[in-house]
């Protein structure tokens, strides 16, 4: 329509330039209010192609544009927390290691893994031996308390060695070797390790009780299962 508009215009002023040479007094005044007419006309399809313009600029911002469409591409992380969360029954945790070695980019991945593991275990358990501390007689004790903690934490330490890997994959690019790794400790496994270690301190097998240690920390490892769902 815009285009049809300033061809009538060039037309008509073609012919108004043409008929210029005629004196008729009636012809020429009929000639200049044709001529501010299709002027006016012009001005109109003029405003209309900017409008027109603008309308498909705004329809071009006003589309959603997807992560594809901005350049983002989708990364799959192997041995994810996701495929491999903490359960009620054992903690889990997941890292990568990467280096132009395959076997060093697997060591890397591991110790990082035992961090994870390590921080997860220790936020847990602090918070299962603070619950049962505070319920037992060793409340009333800070010695027998401090010493309770700290052989806990040993158990912990000791049983990080034996966390099993679940999961591992490697990928391989120009700049060498990934491995993703998903290591795993049964939570029995650290409660049969307390036990033991309890029952060979003379001091702090006394008043130790097993099941409401486990009752204690059963619940606490349900608090985790559900906070990596």
């Amino acid at each position: 329509m815009v285009k049809t508009n300033v061809t009538i215009y060039f037309v008509t002023l073609a012919l108004l330039m043409k008929s210029k040479k005629q004196t008729n007094p009636i012809k020429t005044k009929f000639m200049k209010t044709m001529k501010i007419t299709f002027m006016s006309l012009a001005v109109i399809a003029g405003m209309s192609f900017a409008a027109c313009k603008k309308n498909k600029d705004t329809a071009k911002t006003d589309q959603v544009l997807t992560p594809k469409d901005q350049g983002e591409v989708k990364i799959t992380n192997y041995c994810s927390v996701r495929e491999w969360p903490s359960t009620n029954e054992a903690f889990r945790a997941s890292a990568t290691g990467a280096s132009s070695d395959m076997e060093t980019a697997r060591k890397k991945a591991l110790t990082n893994a035992q961090a994870q593991l390590a921080s997860s275990m220790n936020t847990t358990i602090k918070a299962v031996t603070d619950a049962y501390t505070s319920s037992t007689e060793f409340n009333k004790d800070e010695e027998r308390t401090g010493s309770f903690n700290s052989l806990t934490r040993a158990v912990v330490s000791e049983n990080l060695a034996g966390a099993v890997t679940v999961c591992e994959e490697f990928t391989k690019s120009a700049d060498g070797y990934k491995c993703y790794v998903a290591l795993e400790l049964k939570g029995e496994t650290f409660l049969n390790a307390h036990k033991s270690k309890m029952s060979q301190n003379e001091k702090l097998k006394a008043d130790y009780n097993y099941e409401k240690f486990k009752d204690t920390f059963n619940q606490e490892m349900e608090k985790l299962a559900n906070e990596q769902k």
